[in-house]
């Protein structure tokens, strides 16, 4: 299933541990089974992406390659155990890459030029960014036609928000009028913990409407899933982070207005027992 025009979405938080890598994978995962062609962009230099697709970072060609020594992109993307689900692959040398690319031309404007051959090849590119504003993550807002915000559901959830979104502004203004905030994902929530419900209240009376309706609970699978190099939907589909995630494709293709998915079939009931 094509999309008529492929959408860049990055998915960025400046604050760690919120759920960006694992966001990626399993969206990514999830957009892939249903018959969407997707590729994720490592840019964080943890290169948790990479490992959480089964690669090793050490021996891959990657974006760092791409950035800084120009290496077509199309030669550095990899081809994961779902067939519609690509990678272009991170390095720990990407920590160096900013200072390298501070003083070359359009320097932000690096990462969108890598991928522009590569990107009609595409229904849906995700960016895993790291946990800074700093020059790369600018880069992947400039590349982006969208940006996801992944919200943990604990104290200090909205800590650094703020930040994040004048960011966006100053991108919008300047680099890239036409990025939007394709929305917030609230992650890690926990039932038993009534703080996690203040802090879904509190997200969605901030932000409303910005919000997506789907909330990813805490999920063991999703870590074990990332442990054996695979995303969630293909390492245990009737897992609880499995149906999350696919529900949040599916909601996100229903935003889009890529499916006609009606209103009572829109939601699986996540809350049975698994």
């Amino acid at each position: 299933m094509r999309t008529n025009m492929g959408k860049t979405i990055a998915i960025a938080n400046q604050k760690g541990g919120v759920g960006k890598t694992t966001t990626a994978i399993n969206l990514g995962g999830c957009l892939g089974v249903l018959e969407y062609k997707v590729l994720i962009i490592d840019a964080d230099p943890q290169a948790n992406s990479t490992s959480g697709l089964g690669f090793d970072p050490k021996s891959v060609k990657n974006i760092y390659d791409c950035l800084v020594n120009k290496l077509p992109a199309s030669e550095a993307i990899l081809q994961t155990s779902n067939p519609n689900l690509h990678l272009l692959p991170s390095h720990v040398d990407l920590v160096g890459a900013e200072l390298e690319m501070i003083n070359l031309p359009n320097r932000e404007y690096l990462l969108r030029d890598s991928i522009d051959e590569i990107k009609d090849n595409y229904d849906f590119i995700l960016i895993d960014c790291s946990p800074s504003l700093g020059l790369i993550t600018v880069n992947a807002l400039v590349g982006s036609n969208a940006v996801m915000i992944p919200v943990q559901c604990e104290y200090f959830a909205l800590e650094g928000l703020s930040k994040l979104l004048n960011t966006i502004k100053i991108v919008q203004g300047r680099l890239n009028p036409t990025l939007e905030i394709e929305g917030m994902i609230l992650t890690m929530y926990d039932t038993r913990l009534r703080l996690a419900n203040q802090v879904v209240d509190e997200v969605k009376t901030h932000f409303q409407e910005l919000v997506f309706d789907t909330v990813i609970h805490r999920n063991t699978t999703l870590s074990e899933a990332s442990s054996h190099g695979q995303t969630v939907i293909m390492y245990d589909a009737s897992s609880k982070g499995a149906i999350n995630y696919l529900n949040f494709a599916r909601e996100l293709l229903q935003k889009n207005d890529l499916t006609k998915i009606g209103n009572n079939d829109k939601i699986i009931d996540i809350n049975h027992e698994l």
